[in-house]
């Protein structure tokens, strides 16, 4: 029997394991010189003048909408990511207020953003779904005429670009995920980029509950000083990253964009074999960006058949995601929204993932194909 095909798998090797030898040899596994490696690297790849290390991109988001100062105020969001996305607004004390997506791409539509502006609102979080960018200029010009705080959730989005620009790097802040699933991982982790000094020296506290001082700062072996003397300036989180986590995110940035390209040409080839099957269609690539390619993901009127039908095969599959204005816990905040609320019933996402090998693709490519001429045949035979 061949062996089960997953929806996502990181990709490890030797570096990834001498990396945390090293650092667990070293005796220092918290926050110290991996960490500070690491923010140094990816603030320079994302070209951003600050980034700031976290436990996950949830707590990236939560503290950049601190920042943005949001309490009280309006904060326009799609309804197409990951809940945490939302649950970050109502941690900082704000009112997400859903936005549609474009139909191809399930990215955040500009134009019902701005219907949706008013005098309260202070900031937007744009997800860029799938590692597909955003309509960046034409949201930046939005949010300028406003006055608008403009949050980038790349948390699919790492080596992605949009104009040449890496997604992160364009808004006010940008939120990195390094989750078990994505492009590059540290089991898990966040990056909150930022060219605004100010906002970078007050998620550096905040993630260490609010501590003035850091440990390492305050512990290192060439200074003596009274490493218990610190102060505390506001209420902070335990968002921390440690250096075990940095160390892999460090070997995983060596292989990155090798990684990615492999997702581009395993993306290409899903586009190529799907492009003569009436009925089933990838979501759209634009030509101002180049995708990370995050996820694969099919458009289908017969979602719930695909899906088992690949679980037959022995394929992975899911569905990202159900549209967030439909959960219990936002419902104060729901309103229509008739793209997300039809689209998201017509996708699912299929396997992508570096390692994944041509033979392994092309079982997944013919599992959907026969299911497509079937799924035909059988519309067909209805309908006579």
């Amino acid at each position: 029997m061949e062996d089960r095909i997953r929806l996502f798998r990181p990709t490890f090797g030797d570096a990834e394991k001498k990396a945390l030898c090293d650092t667990i040899d070293s005796r220092w596994v918290g926050r110290g010189p991996q960490t500070i490696k690491f923010e140094e690297r990816f603030s320079k790849y994302i070209g951003s003048s600050y980034a700031v290390s976290l436990n996950s991109a949830t707590a990236a988001l939560h503290l950049g909408l601190l920042c943005a100062e949001v309490e009280g105020q309006e904060v326009l969001t799609s309804t197409m990511t990951f809940v945490s996305s939302t649950e970050a607004i109502l941690l900082a004390g704000g009112r997400p207020v859903f936005c549609d997506v474009e139909p191809d791409t399930l990215n955040i539509s500009v134009d019902d953003m701005a219907r949706k502006i008013t005098p309260t609102t202070r900031a937007v979080i744009i997800t860029h779904y799938g590692g597909q960018s955003c309509d960046m200029n034409s949201i930046l010009e939005l949010a300028a005429e406003h006055g608008l705080s403009v949050i980038e959730d790349a948390a699919h989005g790492c080596g992605g670009s949009y104009q040449g620009r890496a997604l992160g790097s364009m808004g006010t802040i940008g939120c990195f995920s390094f989750q078990a699933t994505k492009n590059m991982t540290t089991g898990e982790g966040g990056m909150l980029v930022t060219d605004d000094e100010s906002i970078a020296q007050r998620v550096r506290k905040l993630r260490w509950c609010g501590i003035t001082s850091p440990t390492w700062e305050r512990f290192k072996v060439d200074q003596v000083q009274r490493g218990w003397m610190y102060d505390v300036e506001e209420v902070g989180w335990k968002y921390e990253m440690n250096d075990l986590a940095a160390a892999l995110g460090l070997a995983q940035m060596d292989r990155l964009e090798d990684c990615n390209q492999r997702r581009r040409e395993l993306m290409d080839r899903y586009r190529r074999a799907f492009a003569d099957i009436d009925g089933i269609d990838m979501l759209a690539s634009r030509d101002y960006a180049v995708s990370s390619c995050y996820n694969a993901v099919v458009h289908l009127d017969n979602r719930e058949g695909l899906f088992t039908h690949l679980d037959t095969c022995g394929i992975d599959s899911n569905v990202h995601f159900y549209p967030n204005h439909l959960f219990r816990i936002f419902r104060p905040y729901t309103t229509h929204l008739p793209v997300a609320e039809r689209e998201w019933q017509r996708i699912l996402s299929i396997p992508l993932y570096p390692d994944l090998t041509d033979g392994e693709q092309d079982r997944v490519i013919d599992a959907v194909r026969v299911f497509a001429h079937a799924d035909t045949d059988h519309q067909s035979a209805v309908a006579g």
